[in-house]
């Protein structure tokens, strides 16, 4: 043993001396490993209780101190040599997980006996263990965070007179034993909502309180409450919002269009799908004929959603904490209250409304060569479907008979969306064709049918008035240097472009740009494969390779629309980065013209600082994820339990997803996807090629890849966990 360099020191100062910590520090150093107290006694051949206790006391004092770390298995280690990160678990139905990192490009792998520490959505520090030989590097649990304290949704199971509860998220893989008595009586396999007690300890069964009875028998009024209750997505208005929403008039008051621009004598139209609820968006355009370049002039009105909610207040708030309004088949959850949403702000047919107004001045060419906003008032004249529209732009005899009045308008749109469509904006940026499937559901919710839902010319029309109308606003703030939420889009990560390229590659294809290709290289490539069997699968995998759009006071461009700033600035109703941008808005608008903006106490200084930005666009980007995991909850239960009758059935498919336990198919018509486990493949071993995302058999040569067409047979549904099983159908 090398004699400590301090021993001297400490055996003037205690009569039992034991290490010096700065002996102690270099040797934990040098260790680089976890080490538990007993196994530093043997290093320092420390044996005497005295001695034990004196080691015992200066450990945590050094930890105190910040020099060793103590973690929750009862180790110490070196700040110096322990490789230390924050993550988010992720867990999974085997017992193991993954630590997800804002820094790291993989994730990190946490072992079922690390599992034992933290659940599925703890906020954790842990330690890198680099595994030589293996392909993942793991991670070993230090410290817990910040606790995933969500509410668990699971069936409730009697068992030898043990009452637990099995979690609906597989990523929870463990019982949670009820630990007092249930006051009501609760039929086994009920669904149930369960607060944890405590957190994880090892060794120690899992044990928690049922809070809420959902029901038993699956449906999809069930299948919503439980996305509801697994995603913590709030769905009821409390008291005092109800008291706030008593105190908003019904009717538009004479004082309320002081400095509005009255453009109600203007034919503004709503044009929306079928079943759309709340219409926060009517648009209008005319020729500019008294112009040399003979250009447009084109208006979006968006509902003046900031003109009721107000900073601070109570709607606000709730406003903040759901973020967006979540999309069911069946029903939506709206952000705010049928009062606003449906009501006062949403722009119906004949019914004067107030306004934030984007008015455009347009190139004969659609380019966007200047912009104005303003509060406005309008008056809706009519309330228009995107396939009326598009058949109206073809001839359609009946429709426009009954429409005649306002043909004239109906058709300038028409010719404004021919120009928009050659320079479109799509087209500089990425545009995807999405293969969207629409549900008719029966009168129990459950899908009766199921379509494509194709996008027409009103369809793209729309969305280009829209993110013109998105352009000007962030210009028009990005000009006054005020804080505001971009909606940012970062370019894909170099070994995400290295991938795809090598996909292409298998393709016989090339995207061009170099190693920073730009969004135009993509939307060239999306062309010349337009045609081809395979557009879709390409489309696809380049979709996976791209980042998602987030919310952030810091602008970083929006590489999807090959723009150097976007924000978002069209749906207020649904969306609370909109509604703030509204806030903004109107706040330069009073500070730079001097005027009383209506029903407006904001001052002269920054309405949000840049710190406040960043947690609200943290916090709404967290939110949109919600919605969208939410959602996609109850769209799958509803494809299995519409699948669920079609087990036997013999059904053509495509290979949408290739992956090492098998391949998924996309069923024709249904558009509903099922997993061919590798374990069905009987004929021959196969192996899977991660580049060309194929599964190749080892002797007979046979391959599986992205866009193959093949008959599959429906094997079984699993309802709880949402999986389709299928089998190759050989005749």
């Amino acid at each position: 043993m090398v004699v400590d360099p301090y021993q001297k020191r400490e055996a003037s100062k205690y009569k039992n001396p034991i290490p010096s910590r700065e002996y102690i520090s270099s040797w934990l150093q040098k260790c680089q490993d976890l080490i538990s107290q007993k196994n530093l006694e043997k290093k320092f051949g420390i044996n005497n209780q005295e001695e034990k206790k004196a080691l015992r006391r200066r450990l945590r004092a050094m930890e105190r101190d910040g020099q060793v770390i103590y973690t929750k298995n009862h180790c110490y280690i070196a700040p110096e040599s322990l490789k230390v990160i924050k993550g988010k678990v992720i867990g999974h139905r085997d017992g193991y997980g993954f630590l997800r990192t804002e820094t790291l490009k993989d994730d990190l792998w946490l072992s079922s006996e690390q599992m034992k520490s933290c659940i599925h959505g703890d906020i954790i520090l842990a330690h890198i263990v680099n595994n030589h030989g293996k392909r993942r590097s793991s991670a070993r649990f230090l410290k817990l965070l910040q606790p995933n304290n969500v509410l668990i949704v699971g069936r409730y199971y009697i068992d030898s007179r043990m009452n637990f509860v099995i979690p609906n998220d597989t990523r929870f893989s463990f019982k949670i034993f009820i630990c007092s008595a249930i006051k009501e009586d609760i039929s086994t396999g009920s669904v149930v909502v369960v607060k944890l007690k405590q957190h994880p300890i090892r060794n120690v069964k899992i044990q928690g309180l049922i809070v809420e009875v959902l029901g038993k028998e699956m449906n999809t009024n069930l299948a919503i409450e439980m996305a509801l209750r697994t995603h913590s997505i709030p769905s009821l208005w409390s008291e005092e919002i109800k008291k706030q929403l008593y105190t908003i008039g019904n009717k538009i008051n004479q004082s309320d269009l002081k400095n509005r621009v009255d453009l109600r004598h203007l034919p503004f139209f709503t044009i929306d799908d079928e079943d759309a609820r709340d219409f926060d968006d009517a648009v209008f355009c005319k020729r500019q004929i008294n112009s040399p370049e003979e250009g447009w002039n084109l208006w979006v009105a968006i509902a003046d959603v900031s003109f009721y909610i107000q900073p601070d207040t109570p709607l606000d708030k709730e406003a903040l904490e759901r973020g967006t309004s979540i999309y069911f088949p069946s029903l939506v959850i709206p952000m705010l209250p049928e009062k606003i949403s449906t009501d006062l702000c949403s722009l119906n047919p004949h019914v004067e409304r107030l306004c934030l107004i984007c008015e455009m001045s347009l190139s004969n060419k659609g380019e966007l060569i200047s912009y104005k906003h303003y509060e406005g008032i309008i008056c809706s004249h009519g309330r228009f479907t995107y396939d009326e529209i598009f058949r109206m732009w073809n001839g359609d005899v009946l429709l426009c008979s009954k429409y005649k009045n306002f043909l004239k308008d109906i058709k300038n749109l028409s010719y404004l969306q021919k120009i928009l469509n050659k320079d479109s904006i799509s087209k500089k940026g990425i545009y995807f064709e999405n293969i969207e499937p629409r549900f008719i559901l029966d009168s129990d919710s459950r899908i009766k049918s199921i379509y494509q839902n194709t996008r027409n010319d009103a369809h793209k029309f729309i969305e280009s008035c829209m993110i013109l109308a998105n352009i000007a606003s962030s210009r028009f703030v990005e000009k006054h240097k005020h804080p505001v939420l971009f909606r940012n889009h970062d370019r894909p990560k170099k070994d995400n472009v290295i991938s795809f390229r090598l996909f292409l590659n298998e393709l016989g294809l090339t995207l061009l740009g170099g190693d920073v290709p730009e969004s135009t290289h993509y939307s060239n490539l999306l062309r010349s494969v337009s045609n081809r069997p395979e557009y879709e699968m390409i489309q696809t995998i380049l979709l996976r390779s791209m980042k998602q759009a987030v919310y952030s006071p810091d602008n970083r461009g929006h590489f999807g629309l090959s723009l150097s700033s976007y924000v978002h600035f069209t749906s207020p109703i649904r969306r609370y980065p909109d509604l703030i941008l509204h806030r903004v808005i109107k706040h330069l608008l009073l500070k730079n013209k001097d005027i009383s903006i209506n029903n407006c106490n904001y001052s002269n200084s920054f309405l949000y600082s840049i710190n406040e930005m960043k947690k609200i666009g943290l916090h709404c980007s967290i939110t949109e994820r919600r919605a969208d995991e939410a959602s996609r909850d109850v769209v799958d239960w509803l494809k299995c339990d519409f699948m669920h009758k079609k087990i036997g059935a013999i059904l053509n498919g495509v290979i949408s997803n290739v992956t090492s336990f098998g391949f998924f198919v996309r069923l024709n018509h249904f558009f509903i996807d099922g997993l061919v486990h590798i374990a069905s493949l009987n004929d021959d071993y196969y192996y899977f090629d991660s580049l060309g995302l194929k599964l190749i058999g080892k002797s007979r040569r046979n391959t599986y890849c992205l866009g193959d067409s093949l008959q599959v047979k429906v094997i079984s549904v699993n309802l709880n966990e949402r999986k389709i099983e299928l089998s190759l159908y050989k005749t």
